[in-house]
């Protein structure tokens, strides 16, 4: 999973970025700081993995894990150029969704490229950028089908739809705003343009705002605007995130504690995340190693087999499943085995958040 950190410069993407990687980005009171995207890979935190490992006496327990890129601070101009847009915009096409980050503080001493604080305008000006970049790769696809379609009639789909996607650029509507068909879907993955891509809004506020979201005014724009197409919105302090991620566990959760917090935002910035793209995981659990696999909502038992291996998925013959809760309610696989709760499924089988799953093949 590859998530790229995008926002006007100095909103708080790289102490964000440094936050939840503790990859020590650049970070700095001026803007372009950041050219080349820096890469963090991040551990999914799952409090089921040591539970699992502690049953099964694992020697290593292997988490899930998400890639961030921080990508430069975008500005007005990014999609003519402006400020390195070009090279900028050509690096957030490669992630799979796009979390943006939104200055929700005032501060006189962090330097605002826009010189006031307007997450309503700031939120515009990143969305007409990523709007104009897509505009023109459509226009020149639908120049090149326009052509093409002349003596291929099987191209008329993929006309109409550059056409309406085109229609709903031009009036500045992102591409994730229309509607399609499930045939217009498929599509539109090939495309790979960034205003399809789901977005997560990342309200950074200061210190005194993380306790009392509400009361921030410029919280309440950025819900505004994720309305639209019902964008999720989380509220963050950056500097906070940096404190805690050089905390150790037990500090943490008092530090946390203290601030009158139920999660640390890496938490919730990760949850989100997972719920934007459709992910669950599952898990595989034995002396050598607890690990926890990345699947999309909806994937079947024979498909998931293949995150493991191309071999198992090749050679399924079933899956033994056994839910999480019921590992944890009985102690042991072999406890919830004994009271009926280990399950042979078929290929077909939909896999679920939390399943331990043990998978018999043959190649």
């Amino acid at each position: 999973m590859k998530l790229g950190i995008v926002g006007l410069p100095n909103v708080g993407k790289s102490t964000l970025f440094n936050a939840i990687t503790s990859a020590g980005a650049d970070s700095a009171n001026y803007p372009f700081c950041t050219i080349e995207p820096n890469i963090g890979v991040v551990e999914v935190p799952d409090k089921r993995l040591n539970f699992l490992a502690k049953m099964s006496n694992s020697e290593k327990i292997v988490p899930a894990v998400i890639e961030f890129f921080d990508i430069a601070g975008l500005v007005k101009g990014a999609s003519k150029g402006e400020g390195l847009g070009n090279k900028f915009l050509s690096h957030i096409r490669e992630v799979e969704a796009v979390v943006h980050v939104v200055r929700c503080f005032d501060d006189s001493n962090v330097i605002h490229v826009e010189s006031t604080v307007d997450p309503k305008r700031d939120i515009e000006i990143i969305e007409l950028e990523l709007v104009l970049a897509d505009l023109e790769v459509m226009n020149k696809r639908l120049e090149k089908l326009s052509k093409m379609v002349k003596n291929d009639k099987t191209l008329q789909a993929e006309l109409s739809l550059v056409q309406k996607i085109v229609e709903g650029l031009e009036t500045e509507k992102p591409a994730r705003y229309l509607s399609y068909t499930e045939d217009e879907k498929k599509l539109l993955k090939t495309f790979n343009l960034i205003t399809a891509k789901p977005v997560l809004y990342v309200a950074n506020v200061d210190e005194n705002s993380i306790s009392n979201p509400m009361e921030n005014k410029y919280v309440n724009y950025v819900k505004e605007h994720a309305l639209k197409d019902n964008s999720e919105v989380i509220v963050i302090c950056g500097k906070l995130e940096e404190e805690i991620s050089t905390l150790e566990d037990e500090e943490k959760e008092l530090f946390l504690e203290e601030m009158g917090l139920e999660e640390s935002g890496l938490d919730k910035l990760i949850r989100s995340s997972y719920r934007l793209l459709g992910l669950i995981s599952f898990f595989t659990t034995g002396p050598m190693e607890t690990r926890a696999w990345t699947i999309v909502k909806g994937t079947n038992a024979q498909k998931a087999a293949g995150k493991i291996h191309s071999d198992i998925e090749r050679g399924f013959i079933r899956a033994e499943v056994t839910k999480y809760e019921d590992v944890e309610k009985y102690g042991t696989l072999n406890a919830a085995k004994e009271k009926g709760l280990m399950r042979l499924e078929g290929k077909d089988y939909i896999m679920e958040d939390g399943d331990i799953v043990l998978f018999r093949f043959n190649v």
